[in-house]
């Protein structure tokens, strides 16, 4: 594991979360051409770095996945939920970083679900993406992630800072990125951090943009599961808040407060098989899943609304993705 390898010791970063209802206020960022997405991953958090990673990440405009361990999302719930709250997204790195390959299947399902329920306990979302520890897998541990709703994701670029690389052999090895691909990086190392501007520098220069993995393909896509930019266009920041007013037995309603701006964007998302049916107050888009809700402000005041029908998964909540001015 690359904790252990570092020992670094776990510690709680505080952030505010309201009981019920996530927050997240994207920094200003610029509009950007973005003729590929790329995923930008970071393994074995949240850990005692995961707050100055934050930082660096939210002062170059980038949304990034978390590959979180169950266990370190237990010890550090503050941390999980302020990676959350920082508008990235959490995915499942088992509960402990075990060689899982040389576990039994009964074991496998065990420890992927011991790390979902803790993830998901911790941050409100559900992972639906799994990174295997050490780049491990077999057939077996596939179908294990699978009947889990996870879909498994290992990399194309492999960043070495888990194996002491510089800062220049970061950012090196971030160049070799292309459309759709993904790269292992690591919540710990001061290195990585520091490369951070230089990595988004060279992918502004070849209008890569940094996007979600999709849960469908394991590949890098637009954010929105669309054509928008990361985070989208928009001249300043606001913040959205979401609340859940109303729950039946078959859905839920989301209202959605966005504040310090008159004009907005916010991207939302729900976890399938839960789809957005209805919604209020804004001019909404969304994507062909029906997961993903892009709401623009239209003159009817700064709270919006909608309605998410369960369809067999009651324990989750809308997420805020985003929120940007103008």
């Amino acid at each position: 594991m690359f904790g252990a390898r570092f020992a670094a010791r776990l510690a709680v970063v505080a952030v505010a979360v309201a009981a019920g209802a996530a927050a997240v206020a994207t920094a200003p960022a610029a509009a950007a051409t973005c003729n590929g997405y790329v995923g930008l991953t970071f393994d074995d958090g949240p850990t005692g770095s995961t707050s100055a990673l934050l930082s660096v990440l939210r002062a170059n405009g980038v949304r990034a996945t978390m590959f979180n361990t169950g266990q370190n999302a237990q010890n550090n719930r503050s941390a999980a939920q302020a990676q959350v709250a920082a508008g990235m997204w959490v995915g499942n790195h088992s509960w402990n970083h075990a060689h899982l390959t040389t576990l039994s299947q009964a074991q496998m399902q065990s420890d992927l679900a011991q790390a979902n329920s803790a993830i998901q306990s911790a941050t409100g979302v559900r992972p639906q993406l799994f990174r295997p520890p050490y780049g491990e897998t077999n057939g077996t541990l596939q179908s294990v992630a699978s009947s889990l709703g996870l879909r498994q994701v290992i990399w194309d670029v492999d960043s070495q800072d888990w194996n002491g690389a510089s800062t220049a052999q970061i950012v090196a090895n971030a160049g070799r990125l292309q459309a759709g691909q993904v790269i292992l990086m690591h919540d710990g190392p001061q290195a990585t951090r520091d490369a951070i501007p230089q990595i988004m520098a060279n992918l502004t220069s070849r209008n890569l943009c940094p996007g979600m993995l999709s849960p469908s393909t394991g590949r890098a896509v637009a954010p929105d599961g669309g054509g928008g930019t990361t985070p989208p266009p928009g001249g300043g920041s606001c913040t959205a808040t979401a609340a859940y007013p109303n729950v039946w037995g078959d859905r839920y309603n989301t209202s959605v407060t966005v504040s310090g701006a008159g004009a907005w964007t916010v991207v939302v998302a729900v976890t399938a098989p839960q789809r957005i049916v209805t919604t209020w107050s804004g001019a909404a888009s969304r994507d062909g899943s029906g997961t993903v809700l892009t709401m623009r402000s239209n003159g009817s005041g700064n709270t919006f609304g909608f309605t998410t029908m369960f369809n067999g998964n009651s324990g989750g909540r809308a997420q805020i993705r985003s929120c940007a001015a103008g």
